[in-house]
């Protein structure tokens, strides 16, 4: 897994640029990825990922960092082989970090924003981190729930009055839960700064990942010798359901295009978020 974190002197400018930013900070940072998996000395090859745009610390201050997971492999440029990772290595954060900074450095300069950042922004080291995760089962267990959590949940939030309100987060230095009182255009204010735009898309696929590279994964699990699964075709589509008790196929026998409304905890926070404004 690997996250990437735009650098503090950064934060004014994607605040008020939500939308060219983390666009900027999504392709600059796949791209960094991607061109050092292409390096010998790493992999030689063409990776896949699956990134997700987080932008809130636990206390809710304004922190956009993204999660890549990466599988630790790649295929070879001319798509016969698949290239296994080194043991739990797969390259260095160091020039990670460097190739990163660079572009969007180049990329800020294109959109008309570079002029409105210090030029101690580009003289600092920036954080990329990136680590083993064994089969990635715990990882998706853990980002999953970022798909469609918001910045905080209605059962965190302990007391709304007097234009106060108070919640509680995990301290992660602590380990252990803490509180925090806030005035309620402070705590709305920390609150809104995370509402993506309209339509942002905030998981992205790369790579042998992405969904027109179907033909290109179907490869690899020839070459790594993964079995295909049973499929059931309804309407010339192929569908894959899974029981989560026995592990067998299931049967499709309907299919709703029904919208999907909002959480019914995120109606009640906003309810919430109205009572104390």
């Amino acid at each position: 897994m690997a996250t990437f974190t735009l650098p503090e002197g950064l934060r004014h400018v994607t605040r008020s640029n939500q939308k060219t930013v983390y666009n900027i900070f999504f392709q600059a940072s796949a791209q960094a990825l991607q061109k050092l998996a292409l390096d010998p000395k790493y992999l030689g090859g063409k990776i896949g990922m699956v990134g997700v745009l987080q932008t809130w610390t636990r206390s809710l201050d304004y922190h956009p960092h993204i999660y890549y997971l990466i599988p630790g492999g790649a295929l070879s440029p001319d798509g016969k082989k698949w290239i296994s990772a080194k043991n739990t290595f797969l390259m260095h954060k160091k020039p990670l970090s460097i190739i990163f900074r660079a572009k969007v450095k180049d990329a800020l300069k294109k959109s008309g924003l570079f002029k409105q950042v210090s030029s101690q922004v580009w003289q600092q080291d920036w954080v990329v981190h990136i680590e083993p995760v064994g089969n990635g089962h715990a990882v998706l267990k853990y980002l999953a729930p970022y798909i469609f959590r918001i910045a905080i949940s209605n059962r965190n939030i302990l007391d709304c009055k007097d234009g106060q309100v108070t919640f509680k987060y995990k301290d992660s230095n602590a380990g252990r839960f803490k509180t925090m009182t806030l005035n309620a255009m402070e705590f709305m204010r920390r609150y809104l700064q995370h509402v993506l735009p309209k339509g942002f898309q905030k998981v992205r696929y790369y790579g042998f990942l992405m969904s027109k590279k179907k033909k290109q994964l179907a490869e690899i699990k020839h070459l790594l010798s993964v079995p295909e699964l049973k499929t059931e075709k309804t309407a010339e589509k192929e569908f894959i359901f899974i029981c989560p008790k026995c592990g067998r196929n299931m049967i499709l026998i309907e299919q709703s295009n029904r919208m999907r409304g909002p959480p019914l905890e995120e109606i009640l926070f906003h309810r919430k978020l109205r009572k104390i404004a």
